[in-house]
């Protein structure tokens, strides 16, 4: 994959209409695009049927996590929309009713560690016993034996998840920063060049080009970034 494939941009926006506009901004400079819960409840699920017929890839950050037939059945309609990526929450149940689902296609479901929002004393607060770096592991054990697609991780926990799920799964990373920028309500952030040399396969860049100045410039400063070490 070049670096045009490896970066996916957040739709992390109110509206469609804005969405559209952002799309159009961007050009041929992004083909990848995720749209998660803002977006999905103001129209967002049909607007990522019309980027899958413009050719454009889709990371639907839904974080499914239900009873296994709930799980499966709702994976069963993802599939049918064509999407590249979706997120489920790293339980082994949910797990492996999503594999099961989605088996004989191309949707490649992606397993939620821990959130790069989190940071220890949040996980003790959610009733965790372990610390982020410790539970990522074990939920990158759980979706491998799962037979998940790939693993959603800050790119601190890179390394040593691509150490435990081998070159083949995908390794997503939110939570990138370019050097300078704001980290927002990030906790655990790292630059687009480090993360990949970490062993990210896929960036989710939302804010840091969504809220640019000039969104294209910074797409192609990150792409530019990201194609030195590609």
């Amino acid at each position: 994959m070049n670096a045009r494939d490896r970066l996916i941009v957040g739709l992390d926006i109110p509206t469609v209409a804005e969405a559209e506009k952002m799309v159009a901004t961007l050009g041929d400079t992004v083909s990848f695009y995720k749209i998660g819960y803002q977006l999905a409840f103001a129209g967002g699920l049909e607007f990522a049927r019309d980027l899958v017929k413009d050719g454009k890839q889709v990371f639907l950050d839904m974080k499914l996590l239900d009873i296994d037939n709930t799980v499966a059945k709702g994976v069963e309609n993802i599939v049918k929309m064509g999407v590249t990526m979706l997120t489920l929450h790293a339980y082994p149940k949910a797990m492996r009713a999503a594999v099961d689902a989605a088996k004989g296609s191309d949707l490649c479901l992606l397993a939620v560690t821990v959130l790069t929002s989190m940071d220890e004393a949040d996980l003790v607060d959610a009733g965790y016993e372990y610390d982020p770096h410790t539970l990522v592991l074990r939920r990158a054990e759980q979706a491998l034996a799962a037979g998940m697609g790939g693993i959603v991780c800050s790119a601190e926990e890179s390394a040593a998840v691509r150490k435990i799920v081998g070159p083949k799964m995908a390794v997503v990373t939110p939570g990138i920063r370019p050097a300078g920028s704001d980290a927002g309500d990030q906790k655990r952030v790292m630059t687009p060049a480090d993360a990949l040399r970490a062993g990210s396969s896929h960036l989710v860049v939302g804010r840091p080009i969504v809220k640019a100045p000039d969104p294209k410039a910074a797409a192609q400063a990150i792409l530019a970034e990201m194609a030195s070490v590609v």
